[in-house]
């Protein structure tokens, strides 16, 4: 068994929610600020589209992008001899963009169902956006966005097609637990690839475990 599948997952896994982390909640932020009700329909509908959009067709527009001979990826090429395309950087980018709806629907979501009220108070007692977002928002929203976290990591760990797409299945470089499971499928081990799918298995078992034990843990603590 090839144990670099497992660290190249969980490493580009690691990777993707820190951004995912903070961008999805900042995205998030900013689009419920939106007063304008079409223009924030439609930062929604760009924010959440790699959601609903088939894996490899996002994959086709990154590769379209960070392509070697594309003007991005020529771009960081040139200038800081970075190769973005067919290397780990693009299976942390592939898990990044397919994984930040989640992050930022789960946010956004969270904001949602803080009680408009508080806001408002915290305005009225002179507290700046800022202060209101970070003393009263984030806190009382941070269920919904540590759930969206775990759930945002589990689904960069499992991402194939755009990874496929942009980043290859390079033994020992790019390929991840998901590509591995093809690939041993695709030269007819069977066996193999069922300790790949296990491992999987038991670390999205984890996940969803995770991710209820945060929501029982503040319910009961709003109980208290």
């Amino acid at each position: 068994m090839d144990w670099s599948a497992v660290l190249i997952s969980l490493k580009t896994a690691s990777a993707a929610i820190v951004i995912t982390f903070f961008t999805g909640i900042a995205a998030a932020w900013l689009v419920e600020s939106i007063r304008n009700e079409k223009l924030k329909m439609i930062c929604d509908g760009i924010l959440t589209l790699p959601l609903v959009l088939p894996p490899t067709v996002a994959g086709f527009f990154l590769l379209y992008i960070f392509g070697v001979k594309r003007p991005v990826g020529q771009f960081f090429l040139d200038y800081f001899g970075v190769k973005i395309a067919f290397s780990w950087s693009a299976t942390v980018l592939a898990a990044t963009v397919i994984s930040f709806p989640l992050m930022y629907r789960s946010a956004r979501g969270a904001f949602e169902q803080v009680d408009k009220n508080l806001l408002y108070a915290g305005r009225t007692l002179g507290m700046s956006e800022w202060s209101v977002f970070w003393k009263i928002l984030f806190p009382n929203a941070l269920s919904g966005i540590l759930s969206g976290g775990i759930l945002a990591f589990a689904r960069g760990l499992g991402e194939f097609g755009a990874t496929a797409m942009i980043a290859g299945n390079i033994q020992e470089k790019t390929r991840t637990l998901p590509l591995a499971v093809y690939s041993e499928v695709s030269a007819g081990n069977m066996e193999g690839a069922f300790v790949y799918v296990a491992i999987l298995v038991l670390i999205s078992f984890l996940v969803v475990t995770g991710m209820n034990y945060v929501t029982w843990a503040f319910q009961k603590f709003n109980r208290r």
